[in-house]
């Protein structure tokens, strides 16, 4: 008997997999638990819609986040911060405060764990940084930081 799963199942498949098992194990476990459903023509049909609809929204957002990153390519994100000799900070710029900063002067919000800063910016000038849009998709712009 051929059921669409709408939950996962261990050892069988996902949510939204079209699987075929036995009679008994079908009748008895999958559909009396809600597990799973019928995999009629109407049900099948459904499945395929819903699974197109969230290709086209993956799309679309991998297209928004390639856009983004193209226009980052000219971003220079000033920050400034207080400074000791020869340009070092007192403490650190982080991931936390670029992400503040672009959503500030250019209003793109991205999650701070999405940049690239494992130690923080530490000393005055103008750095690289990567930020990661999308699955595949980093883009990359500069931040300047300057003494106060």
């Amino acid at each position: 008997m051929k059921v669409i799963l709408t939950q996962d199942v261990k050892a069988q498949g996902k949510k939204g997999d079209l699987i075929n098992v036995s009679d008994g194990y079908a009748n008895n476990f999958l559909l009396k638990k809600g597990l799973a459903k019928v995999a009629t023509k109407q049900a099948i049909n459904e499945l395929e819609g819903k699974k197109g609809a969230e290709e086209y929204r993956r799309n679309q957002e991998e297209e928004k986040a390639k856009n983004i990153a193209d226009r980052m390519k000219e971003f220079t994100v000033k920050l400034t911060a207080k400074s000791g000799k020869e340009g070092k900070l007192f403490g650190s710029i982080t991931s936390k405060d670029v992400a503040q900063a672009l959503k500030e002067q250019y209003n793109i919000e991205v999650d701070k764990r999405k940049i690239d800063l494992p130690d923080g910016i530490k000393t005055c000038g103008t750095r690289d940084v990567n930020v990661s849009l999308y699955h595949g998709v980093t883009g990359t712009f500069k931040v300047q930081v300057t003494e106060e």
